[in-house]
């Protein structure tokens, strides 16, 4: 069966439901995930991202970093340039967790010039975490600056400029 809306609601609405699964019974969550996955072609790249999301959400990053780079690899980012940045994002956090944060900030550093969507606060946060791990806070706390500047009521330029004096070099 190829991907289709019907498709995507019923992922969506797994998604939705994640919550009403406890702890104990992420496994049940995982087992709805591979039942839809299960719905598509081979090769399909969305097969590997939503396990990934799945592992990764029910605490698993170990086994997700592998999907989430066979999704990639299967050309997710062609299918959804949108499910392509989130698994880059998801991979980097998942990267950090599993003790390989400089993976994860190769990985996203690239996200910084792409074209700007939705997900551009996400990949500044999840990049400053990964930063901060391998003791690069000023970098990281740079990233987080610049990204919260737009969204406040008022400051927005004086934020602007103390997130690029943290990593321009003083005169």
């Amino acid at each position: 069966m190829p991907v289709n809306q019907d498709w995507e609601d019923r992922v969506a609405a797994a998604w939705a439901a994640f919550d009403e699964y406890p702890e104990e019974r992420a496994a049940d969550f995982r087992g709805v995930i591979d039942a839809l996955v299960a719905e598509l072609p081979e090769g399909s790249p969305l097969g590997p991202f939503e396990r990934a999301c799945a592992w990764d959400s029910t605490g698993h990053s170990d086994k997700a970093v592998p999907l989430y780079r066979e999704a990639l690899a299967l050309g997710l980012s062609e299918v959804s340039g949108y499910k392509g940045r989130r698994a880059k994002i998801q991979m980097s956090s998942s990267l950090r967790n599993v003790g390989r944060a400089e993976e994860g900030v190769t990985l996203l550093t690239p996200e910084l010039e792409a074209r700007s969507d939705e997900l551009d606060d996400a990949v500044r946060a999840t990049l400053a975490l990964c930063l901060s791990s391998l003791g690069r806070d000023r970098e990281g706390l740079s990233l987080v600056l610049g990204a919260l500047a737009p969204h406040l009521p008022r400051y927005q330029r004086s934020m602007a400029n103390y997130a690029r004096a943290l990593v321009e070099p003083e005169d």
